[in-house]
C-alpha cells in the first residue's frame, strides 16, 4: 500500500509539472522542443548562406511560425532570408519583419 501511494504521488507531481509547462507558455513540452529545433535550423541555414550575409537576423519560432527581425542591406536579402526559412522542415509560415537598411 505504501508503494502505491509513493507511485501515485510521483505520477501526480509529474502531471502537475507537465501541465505547468503548458500553462506558462501555451505550448506543450514537445511543441517547445520543436520550435527550438526550428529556430536553430533556420539560424544555421541563414548563417550557412555566406553569399547573402544574413548573420544579423533574429529568429523566433512559436507554434511553428517563424518570425524574422533585424536589418538587411537589400530587398534581395530580405527575400532570400524568407526563402531559406521556408525550406526548413516544420515551418508552417514566416512573418518577415526584416527592415531594409537605407543607404546614406
Amino acid at each position: 500500500m505504501n508503494t502505491r501511494l509513493k507511485i501515485s504521488s510521483i505520477v501526480l507531481v509529474a502531471l502537475l509539472v507537465i501541465s505547468g509547462c503548458t500553462s506558462m507558455t501555451g505550448q506543450t513540452a514537445g511543441q517547445h522542443v520543436d520550435d527550438s529545433t526550428i529556430t536553430a535550423s533556420v539560424k544555421a541555414k541563414l548563417v550557412g548562406d555566406k553569399a547573402a550575409n544574413l548573420t544579423r537576423i533574429e529568429v523566433d519560432t512559436t507554434n511553428q511560425v517563424v518570425t524574422l527581425n533585424g536589418v538587411v542591406e537589400s530587398a534581395d536579402q530580405k527575400a532570400k532570408a524568407e526563402q531559406l526559412t521556408r525550406q526548413v522542415g516544420g515551418v508552417k509560415s514566416v512573418k518577415n519583419n526584416l527592415q531594409i537598411q537605407k543607404k546614406s
